[in-house]
């Protein structure tokens, strides 16, 4: 493990801080690592390589954050609305949890890193749908396996100007 000791010298406000540049970090790796396969290759490559990464990257993500919350896969809504708040992205992007009923919530990515420096540089939108598509499903399905994922909206489809992408979870059986 890890020397913790120099981090505990830390405020609370100071930690926050710094995962919150470790979140920004982990985004711009996210994004050059992107940018190089697709300048060697192309878009389409560039894609389909990045949805295998999320494909296992949202399953380890997920395992670690019940983990941090002393939580087990198949507790439904409640931690799936939880672990949200985990998530890399919570730390660098605005995005909301609305509850739709006891079966049903609703994530929307609100402002997007990402899309918003594309739109800054005058470029459409990237369409991140593919990878969207496993990172969200394979996240959900590993906190709870009932879940089933539905995208709303998510570029290249058309969205909203108040939301970039939007993601329905739904538990598929009768307990909740």
């Amino acid at each position: 493990m890890p020397d913790r000791e120099h981090l505990r010298r830390h405020s609370k406000e100071e930690l926050i801080d710094l995962l919150e540049i470790a979140a920004k970090n982990w985004l711009a790796h996210d994004g050059l690592w992107f940018l190089a396969v697709e300048g060697e290759f192309d878009m389409e490559t560039a894609i389909e390589l990045d949805r295998r990464a999320w494909e296992r990257f949202t399953v380890i993500e997920a395992q670690r954050i019940l983990r941090f919350l002393g939580a087990e896969p198949g507790e439904g809504i409640p931690t799936l609305r939880r672990a949200l708040q985990y998530r890399l992205y919570a730390r660098v992007n605005e995005q909301e949890v609305i509850d739709v009923d006891e079966r049903t919530l609703v994530f929307r990515m609100n402002r997007c890193r990402v899309q918003a420096a594309r739109q800054r540089k005058g470029l459409p939108d990237f369409p991140c749908k593919p990878v969207g598509l496993v990172e969200y499903g394979n996240f959900a399905s590993t906190i709870d396996p009932r879940f089933k994922t539905r995208c709303i909206a998510c570029p290249p489809d058309p969205h909203p100007a108040d939301y970039w992408c939007a993601w329905e979870f739904t538990l598929q059986d009768d307990e909740i």
